[in-house]
């Protein structure tokens, strides 16, 4: 049984969250409360798995009690933001410090239509709960496939330093945004690829996402757009809400956005972006999985060995919110590496060395 503590300033959201975890066999709300400072005192008293708290409450606010709910207790917090440009940033901040994820109100701090995100709530109280009761076994990964060699000669198409080019992209979903502040910020300025990123999360946070990197790093970060031309030393991330795919357009390399629906239930699909990554001819590639629920990015992560010239690298277990997606591509023997989120970083400009020599 998942044991759960709602926090909202308003009595409403807290009974239409309740009824709706309560309705689930596998959840008991144990208590609630109607502020941070009453959500730590509710914590030391019942001693709940998974927190849902409200990201925009008086006395203490949903930001101020993560940092303190995260430096004292070992669960897991489940952001419920509002859509607000405020609570956008806010819910990254969230996302960055630690929150294991976030569920967005669909009207404002007092939703009626709150079923609407029901679902989301549920899924998500349930993985974390999952995440922190049922550690996963370790995996045996299977042989990486071969052919083709990660660092096999691509086709002749060289740049200016006499190499050929070179493309990164990287996927990930639950545990993401803090994962990504642990990669992109140890890329250099000059680092010669540009990077493409796909990290689950609904229209309108990503912007803020790009923007929040994009002050910690060397690299530029922003929200993609359709039609931007990838550029060495910067990062693309796919908004919320669409898939993004890039193209061979002469010399560039063009970034496509599109409402089109996929078999994936992720919209931006890693699958999507990496697939069309598998059919971009004479670049050398650096795919990179890290934590998230679920697989998406496998199928794609196949289609992108398969195409050849391409460097796949994992996140360990260890460094995981969630070894979902990550350890789909291990099981499936499609990761050349499997590196500590911290290590991401070095293993990237590593390859891309390696494949320059």
């Amino acid at each position: 049984m998942i044991r759960v503590l709602v926090v909202d300033d308003s009595a409403f959201m807290r009974k239409l969250i309740s009824d709706f975890l309560s309705a689930e066999q596998e959840i008991e709300v144990v208590g609630t409360a109607r502020n941070g400072e009453d959500a730590l005192k509710r914590i030391k008293e019942l001693n709940p798995d998974v927190v849902t708290l409200d990201v925009e409450m008086p006395v203490l606010n949903g930001t101020e009690a993560l940092k303190q709910i995260l430096a004292e207790h070992d669960l897991a917090v489940i952001m419920v933001s509002s859509q607000t440009k405020q609570g956008k940033d806010l819910t990254i901040h969230c996302l960055e410090l630690g929150a294991f994820d976030f569920v967005t109100k669909p009207s404002g701090s007092i939703s009626l239509d709150l079923h609407k995100v029901r679902s989301q709530i549920v899924e998500r109280v349930l993985a974390a709960g999952l995440a922190r009761k049922r550690p996963e076994k370790p995996v045996t990964p299977k042989p990486v496939m071969k052919p083709p060699s990660p660092v096999a000669a691509p086709r002749p198409q060289e740049g200016r330093s006499g190499s050929f080019r070179k493309i990164i992209s990287i996927g990930t979903s639950t545990g993401g945004p803090r994962a990504l502040q642990r990669v992109v910020t140890k890329l250099p300025k000059d680092i010669e690829a540009p990077i493409l990123i796909v990290q689950h999360m609904p229209a309108g946070f990503t912007a803020s996402l790009a923007a929040r990197l994009d002050h910690l790093s060397q690299i530029t970060i922003k929200e993609a757009q359709d039609g931007d031309i990838a550029k060495n030393g910067v990062a693309y991330i796919a908004p919320g809400g669409m898939n993004m795919s890039l193209h061979e357009q002469g010399a560039a390399l063009v970034i496509r956005l599109s409402q089109e629906d996929t078999d994936s239930r992720h919209k931006p699909s890693v699958n999507y972006l990496f697939e069309s990554i598998s059919n971009i001819k004479g670049y050398e590639k650096i795919a990179v999985i890290m934590t998230g629920m679920g697989s998406d990015g496998t199928e794609g992560v196949k289609k992108m060995v398969a195409s050849g010239h391409t460097k796949v690298i994992a996140e360990k277990e260890e460094s995981c919110v969630v070894f979902g997606m990550p350890k789909s591509v291990i099981k499936a023997g499609l990761a050349h590496e499997t590196r500590h989120v911290d290590d991401i970083a070095h293993a990237i400009i590593s390859s891309m060395k390696k494949e320059r020599a």
